[in-house]
Formats: structure tokens, C-alpha cells, sequence
């Protein structure tokens, strides 16, 4: 899969890009990432990338033309999406990284700054995404983020595809409690089920402390876990809406 990130400040990915499974992915082609700046296609002297908002306000927006001019000037794979990292796009979550992750050959990331950017530039994009309801001050580490969540979804990334399948928010609950060696470390003791060889009962033991640790910590995934599982059991067929 082929990553364009555009960004102001593409030193920001240098660590991430040669760290860990992310590094690994990269260097075995699993994937490609390309940083892209727009201040090398300004016409200016002076590389300016942003101006003062009509109307008036506080801060400064991004020009249209340099983002434009960067994106237009990357390649075009069959299975493209052009994603603007921004606080007012969908938050990120584990369906949106496996669809990226399963839908697409090519992402190009756009990295907002500023007060953000002017609006036309939402001509080009085709989703806007955020990290959460709060504010940075740029895009760059959501976009960090988005690509460590797609890249460790391709396959050859992780090694052991068993392990994704077990994870928090992958089946719709957060993970169960998890123990390795010793078997007791200043007084805590690993639960007597993980040790008794009866994977059943591990089973067991681990699905009910999935239901119980997302009632304790997450209880709208709870709610939304229990509503999808009852849909999918009921047998009342539903009614064709005119």
C-alpha cells in the first residue's frame, strides 16, 4: 500500500518511520509512505503556505493552491482516498482502519495547520478524519496514528493474524486481562483458571471479563455490543420501507 502524507513538517515522521512494526513493514515493502511539503510548490519567494481569513478572525488558513498542486502532482493508483486530518472528520476507530486497510491501494494524507484550511480544499478530499474532540496543533500526529492503525492491519505486518483478531474493538468489546511469568509477582497472583490447562473454562473466564471490564470502562460499547448481538438473533423479519 502506498501512504502520501502532505505535510508542513515532515521531519515529524522520521522516528515513526524507521521505528518498530512500522519500520519492518516498510522495509520489507509491505508498505510505502512518501512525505510530501507543500511549501515546495508555492510561486512565491518566500514559500508562504497560508494567508489571512476573509472576514476577518484570529489565525491563519491554508492556501488552496499549494495543497492542490502537491496532491495533483502524486501519482494515481485504481483504489485511491484523499483524507484531510481534521478536528470536524470522523473519528478514528478500528471499522475505518480496516476498511482502509482492506479498500484501498494508495492513501494521501493532508496534514492541517493553523485555523486550518480554506474551505475549497474540501473539493479535493473525499473524508475528513480526526483523531478526537479536541484540538492539536497540526495534523501530523493523527495522521501518525492513522497510518500505524492501517499499516499493522496489511498482511506480513503482524505476525501472528490470530493476534488482530483478539483485540480490543475487534469483536466489539475491549480485550481481557492478560498474565505471563511469574505466576505471582508481590503478592498478585495470576487467576487459578489460567493455569489450569482447561481451555474451555479459559474461554469462559475470558469473555466474561471482556463483558465486565467494557461494563466498567466503556459501557456505550457495552450498550451498542448487546444491541448488535440482539439484532443479529432476532428472527422477526423486518418490513420493507416504502
Amino acid at each position: 500500500m502506498r501512504f502520501d502524507i502532505v505535510t508542513l513538517f515532515p521531519d515529524c515522521f522520521g522516528s515513526i518511520l524507521s521505528s518498530g512494526l512500522l519500520g519492518k513493514a516498510l522495509n520489507r515493502g509491505i508498505a510505502e509512505v512518501y512525505l510530501v511539503n507543500p511549501r515546495d510548490f508555492t510561486k512565491d519567494k518566500h514559500r508562504k503556505v497560508d494567508d489571512e481569513p476573509y472576514g476577518g478572525g484570529v489565525g491563519m488558513l491554508l492556501k488552496p493552491d499549494p495543497i492542490f498542486t502537491a496532491v495533483e502532482s502524486l501519482p494515481i493508483l485504481p483504489r485511491r482516498d484523499i483524507i484531510l486530518m481534521s478536528p470536524q472528520g470522523q473519528t478514528i476507530n478500528q471499522p475505518l482502519l480496516r476498511e482502509l486497510a482492506t479498500s484501498y491501494d494508495q492513501l494521501v494524507v493532508i496534514c492541517g495547520h493553523y485555523e486550518g484550511v480554506d474551505e475549497r480544499v474540501l473539493n479535493l478530499v473525499t473524508r475528513e478524519v480526526s483523531l478526537g474532540d479536541f484540538i492539536l496543533t497540526g495534523g501530523e500526529i493523527p495522521a501518525m496514528a492513522l497510518l500505524n492503525g492501517v499499516v499493522r492491519l496489511l498482511p506480513g505486518t503482524v505476525g501472528k493474524v490470530e493476534s488482530l483478531k483478539a483485540e480490543s474493538f475487534e469483536a466489539g468489546l475491549l480485550d481481557f486481562p492478560q498474565y505471563t511469568r511469574p505466576a505471582e509477582f508481590r503478592g498478585w497472583k495470576v487467576p487459578d483458571v489460567l493455569l489450569s490447562g482447561n481451555h474451555a473454562e479459559i474461554s469462559r473466564w475470558r469473555f466474561q471479563q471482556q463483558i465486565e471490564r467494557t461494563a466498567s470502562r466503556r459501557p456505550d460499547l457495552l450498550e451498542k455490543w448487546q444491541r448488535e448481538r440482539s439484532d443479529s438473533l432476532d428472527p422477526t423479519p423486518r418490513e420493507k420501507e416504502d
